[in-house]
């Protein structure tokens, strides 16, 4: 183990050898996950001492939490805003706009409803695309808001990134309603 280093003051696009960017091509990341995993893997160093295999769990937690960071475009617009020195809490900022917030409510009340609806499948399918839809376009609007990287424009990206938290959220409670549809 003393020649395999993962360094922990890495941040995660250094660790998997990515541009800093929120697009991320993921057949590669999944490439380089494959490759830092066979290094670290506790399993590799069953009969090292116990300093090293609680270096090789330290290590393979490290790579796991950056594979689930740079794979979700949610978490990594979030990693992205920290990296650059404006980090988002999701949990006290709920500052939001009229018009996204009057969206929400309609969309809840749509959701709360879905059961009673004439024919329930195709309400639930047209949310889920309406919810997918601006997932998409909250994504490509945080893509070019970092792109600009001005204070102004990440600034711009937070906000965005919360709207992106409240839609992917949502997308999740409609897989819900759609297997409990499906069970019904």
């Amino acid at each position: 183990m003393s020649g395999i280093v993962v360094d922990l003051t890495k941040n995660f696009f250094e660790l998997f050898q990515l541009p800093v960017e929120f697009q991320v091509d993921q057949a590669l990341l999944s490439e380089r996950y494959r490759e830092l995993q066979k290094l670290v893997h506790p399993d590799r160093f069953a009969g090292e001492g116990e300093s090293q295999q609680r270096l090789a769990v330290q290590y393979a937690a490290f790579v796991n939490e950056g594979l689930e960071t740079l794979k979700s475009p949610l978490d990594r617009a979030l990693y992205l805003l920290e990296l650059a020195g404006h980090p988002v809490d999701l949990e006290n900022n709920t500052v939001m706009d009229t018009v996204f917030l009057m969206e929400q409510m309609e969309l809840r009340e749509a959701i709360s409803d879905i059961r009673e609806h004439q024919d329930p499948e195709s309400e639930l399918d047209r949310l889920i695309a309406q919810v997918d839809q601006s997932v998409m376009d909250y994504q490509n609007e945080f893509a070019s808001l970092w792109q600009k990287g001005d204070k102004a424009s990440l600034e711009q990206a937070a906000a965005v990134v919360q709207k992106m938290q409240f839609m992917v959220k949502l997308s999740g409670e409609l897989e819900q309603l759609e297997a409990g549809l499906l069970d019904d």
